[in-house]
């Protein structure tokens, strides 16, 4: 997989893998691959593909396809599992890979690994009952009604740095055991993981062409890959902005399908009977975990105001407690942005907050970095009532950045909840199942919880959103129409045509 060259020191190479092989990219152009949290540390290099790489993949993959298909759902499905076997052999390494490239703290690494074994595991027993599709009655005795799931063919799966091995498994586990072909494109921010994913994939025996990896940039690979006539499926995680020309691209092409989950302004909501001590810990893990750097991270805290001034004491008690620094410190709360760009980002934020003239109630900024290097924020707090208008509160910060608005009761709650462009995740903070009952039949969101925080994602479940926060076909285990066609199939047993609806079969 890897070797070595000189470059001011001796920094791991990487080669794409397409067709079983670690093959030398078609262009001499490498890209770096570095630490957030340590920029002088180098963790590989990685090739900036190239048309020519792209069409070898894609051609390998549409040589695979029939035979893959041809192998059976569950014969597929214990290739997942051997690749879920290896991956828990290699837990902890994993972990410090993710750590390290991607910056975010160690039990987090660890959780991300998890979560991608989890849903290996998902796969494989998805596959292994061996269901792929339904009989039915017809109303006419003599006739047999199925429906088979038939693959789509080729999946290209774009996925982003920030959930580096869990987020390309919840895009390849059951596109492969339903029978599909995948070409995965890695964030160029996380390029080691995607590699990594590739060799277990290696190590598990895939045949040629079943699983790929091309790395470069969104521009040069994800697009050519988007548009190219022999892909059938795009799934994507990332920008709304990326998102849209997705789907105006596959748009074009009538044998073409895709799913993108793009971001949200998310928000916990916490009612007057909440338990304080529970609403306090979701909105901390909901608004920093990852530094805030989670598609369903809490930008906005929605306080009922006969408890806004408490709730926000002791929540700001508790930012002020949040540890920041090296992500393998086992004692960190969160790690670092994943780059410099993150940080400026998180920056205009906070300041927007300010010249929006709401009230700053913590900004830990001023406080000295953990290193001197590395690409960090501290957690940003303020306040001030509800503003459709507002930049800060309606727009995607992607940083340690949250307001506690204060609203009057749950129906108020769920209106500012409801009044952005997003509608992805959203916790409810209450001992009242009727307030908790009526915000999961109002809120806008594909993903909802009650009394947690409002970060999670459940392996069996479907995960995304509605409005810009995706295209109403959500990931995960949602992905099962999106990766098949259904055939209908209708067998007549009997020795005359009987049509159904009494539809006359005579002729003359």
């Amino acid at each position: 997989m890897i070797s070595t060259m000189e470059v001011g020191m001796t920094v791991s190479k990487v080669n794409n893998f397409i067709q079983g092989m670690w093959r030398t990219a078609a262009s001499s152009d490498w890209f770096e691959s570095r630490n957030p949290a340590n920029p002088d540390d180098v963790i590989g290099l990685f090739p900036q593909s190239t048309t020519q790489d792209i069409e070898a993949a894609v051609q390998a993959a549409t040589r695979a396809c029939a035979d893959w298909r041809g192998v059976g759902l569950v014969k597929r499905a214990e290739y997942l599992l051997r690749v879920a076997q290896l991956m828990e052999e290699d837990r902890e390494g994993l972990a410090h890979t993710v750590a390290r490239e991607a910056g975010k703290q160690i039990n987090e690494a660890r959780a991300d690994v998890v979560e991608a074994i989890h849903t290996a595991q998902y796969a494989f027993a998805f596959g292994h009952l061996g269901q792929y599709g339904r009989v039915l009655a017809d109303e006419v005795p003599s006739k047999r009604c199925y429906e088979v799931m038939e693959p789509r063919g080729i999946v290209v799966a774009i996925t982003p740095w920030n959930f580096p091995v869990a987020l390309p498994f919840w895009l390849t586990g059951l596109s492969l055991v339903l029978g599909n072909c995948v070409i995965l494109k890695p964030s160029e921010l996380t390029p080691m993981c995607g590699a990594k994913i590739a060799g277990y994939f290696e190590q598990a025996g895939l045949p040629p062409g079943v699983f790929q990896v091309l790395h470069g940039t969104g521009e040069a690979v994800g697009a050519p890959l988007v548009a190219h006539p022999q892909t059938h499926v795009v799934l994507f995680t990332g920008s709304y902005e990326v998102g849209l020309q997705i789907k105006q691209e596959v748009a074009k092409q009538a044998d073409k399908v895709c799913t993108i989950e793009t971001g949200g302004k998310n928000a916990v909501l916490v009612m007057d009977d909440a338990n304080v001590d529970m609403a306090v810990s979701a909105s901390v893990l909901s608004a920093f975990k990852t530094a805030g750097q989670r598609c369903v991270t809490a930008g906005r805290l929605l306080v009922d105001s006969r408890i806004a001034d408490h709730f926000a004491d002791r929540f700001v008690s508790a930012a002020k407690r949040v540890t920041v620094g090296d992500p393998m410190d086992e004692q960190v709360f969160y790690g670092s942005m994943i780059n410099q760009h993150g940080v400026e980002k998180g920056r205009r934020f906070n300041e927007q907050a300010r010249k929006e003239g709401f009230q700053i109630l913590l900004d830990r900024n001023s406080e000295s970095p953990p290193t001197s290097k590395g690409y960090w924020l501290k957690p940003f707090v303020y306040t001030g009532p509800w503003r459709h208008e507002s930049v800060c509160l309606t727009e995607e910060a992607f940083s340690p950045h949250v307001a506690i608005v204060p609203v009057r009761g749950v129906e108020e709650a769920v209106e500012v909840y409801n009044d952005t462009k997003y509608g992805l995740s959203g916790a409810i903070i209450t001992e009242d199942y009727r307030k908790a009952k009526y915000a999961e039949e109002h809120m806008r969101c594909g993903i909802f919880y009650w009394n947690l925080p409002c970060i999670g994602a459940g392996v069996r479940l479907p995960f995304g959103g509605v409005k810009q926060s995706g295209n109403l076909i959500p990931s995960a285990a949602g992905l099962i129409p999106v990766l098949t066609h259904p055939k209908a199939i209708t067998y007549n047993l009997d020795t005359k045509i009987v049509m159904a609806q009494g539809l006359k079969a005579e002729i003359g």
